[in-house]
């Protein structure tokens, strides 16, 4: 008996080393533990903005606005970023973020705190942290490769990533709601504000290698061209980037139309919308420490059809609901599903990208992921005062399903496409199946 009880020990203890093992890397710890902190100050202001326009206006449209104020310049401006991104120093250019950012957090203080907040003063404010996001997001995704010295991590790495922004997910709105009812949404801002200092701190802390950068010699314009034709030349990229382009307009605007949820078909306040956000943040945790748990990245094509399955599904099951513990429990599912969507993606993406392209890559996954956000977010504003929110949420429930059954339909080609790749990299041995050499991804055919 005692045999047994010290085996599963073992393995427990071997299951948490090898969940959190891109941890052993001294910067990625650094960066590790500045994030968890600023994020937390970040998913409080993310749900505070929407709950304090909605008290002041009422207006589900102009929610709709706001959040596309937030979103629009990431789709402008961040594939043009990626190629600044590529050119220069990506470790320089999240820190300088990250002081931008601060800024903007307590600009947005003072104003709510002064009880001298407008509501084109909060649209002014979320359009300028939206141009800091289109530098801050690629430059961010692009940078983990730098703090891991074993790429065989590098998919570790990206789902701890989720798992800090899913636990930040969990204590943002819980603590937010709380805040809210007590002392007003201003708090939560200056709390914003305050977090960004640790991260900036730990940023000065790491050590980054710099890399050795190819030779530029194109324009801004050109770099962007090259990198479009690379990703969207290569199936298994450009389906990947479409899919999350989907998921992202007709389904992430579930978290603008919350607080119509939880004041309107729940009958609640500010406690019910931290509890609704909350609970997606738990199932995004359980989902991101799946992610983390995994070896490989073997199978990752699957988990990206699957997850955005289930997302779609949630969605349709909690706009039909009327019950606030179902809305909870259906809130943990679209929290799973959109985590693991977005990990197995930025996980797929990062393993078969070429190292001088990947600035380029990782801002079309920033404009897919949040550039296509604020056309969602209008048009879910829109379809809300127009139809209801339930009615807008259960539409992009189904149109998510429809996206994640054709994509699935295409798994056989994207898996045989990738598998070379996976061979040269040494993730899987090359087997006498007929299977193509291994080859590099510069430059793909058209597929």
């Amino acid at each position: 008996m005692e045999k047994g009880t010290n085996k599963y020990f073992a393995n427990v203890i071997a299951g948490i080393k090898t969940t959190f093992r891109s941890l052993q890397y001294k910067n990625y710890r650094y960066f590790f533990y500045g994030q968890s902190i600023s994020l937390i100050g970040t998913w409080m202001q993310r749900i505070a903005t929407p709950w304090l326009v909605y008290k002041m206006t009422g207006s589900a449209y102009l929610l709709g606005v706001v959040g596309f104020s937030g979103q629009i310049p990431t789709f402008l401006i961040a594939p043009f970023a990626g190629v600044i991104v590529d050119r220069f120093n990506r470790y320089k250019i999240l820190v300088l973020t990250q002081v931008l950012a601060m800024i903007q957090a307590m600009v947005l203080a003072f104003l709510v705190l002064n009880n001298s907040i407008m509501v084109w003063e909060i649209i002014l404010l979320n359009i300028s942290l939206g141009i800091i996001n289109a530098f801050d997001m690629p430059s961010r995704q692009s940078l983990v490769i730098d703090m891991i010295d074993k790429r065989e991590d590098l998919g570790n790495a990206i789902a701890l990533n989720s798992s800090m922004v899913s636990g930040a997910r969990i204590l943002g709105p819980s603590i937010a709601g709380i805040l809210i009812a007590i002392t007003g949404e201003g708090t939560c801002f200056l709390l914003n504000a305050i977090s960004y200092i640790f991260v900036i701190v730990f940023l000065l802390m790491m050590k980054i290698t710099p890399r050795k950068a190819k030779p530029q010699n194109t324009d801004v314009l050109k770099g962007f061209i090259e990198g479009f034709k690379y990703t969207f030349g290569f199936m298994p990229l450009r389906y990947v980037i479409v899919l999350l382009a989907l998921i992202s307009f007709m389904g992430m605007p579930y978290t603008l139309l919350m607080p119509i949820f939880a004041k309107n078909i729940l009958h609640g306040g500010p406690h019910t919308y931290g509890f609704l956000m909350g609970a997606a943040g738990v199932g995004a945790l359980f989902g991101s420490i799946y992610m983390a748990s995994r070896k490989n990245v073997l199978g990752m094509s699957k988990i990206i059809a699957i997850a955005a399955a289930t997302f779609g599904v949630g969605l349709v099951l909690f706009s039909l609901s009327h019950i606030f513990l179902l809305s909870i429990a259906l809130m943990l599912i679209v929290g799973i599903g959109f985590t693991l969507q977005m990990a197995s993606s930025n996980t797929h993406l990062q393993t078969i990208v070429d190292d001088d392209k990947r600035g380029r890559v990782m801002s079309l996954y920033a404009m897919a992921f949040m550039g296509t956000a604020p056309f969602g977010s209008y048009f879910a504003g829109a379809m809300a005062s127009w139809i209801g929110a339930p009615y807008t949420l259960l539409f992009g429930g189904g149109a998510c399903i429809i996206g994640a059954i054709f994509f699935a339909r295409k798994l056989p080609k994207i898996e045989r496409l990738i598998h070379p790749i996976y061979v040269k990299m040494g993730i899987i041995k090359e087997t006498a199946t007929g299977m193509p050499p291994a080859t590099k991804i510069i430059d793909p055919p058209i597929e």
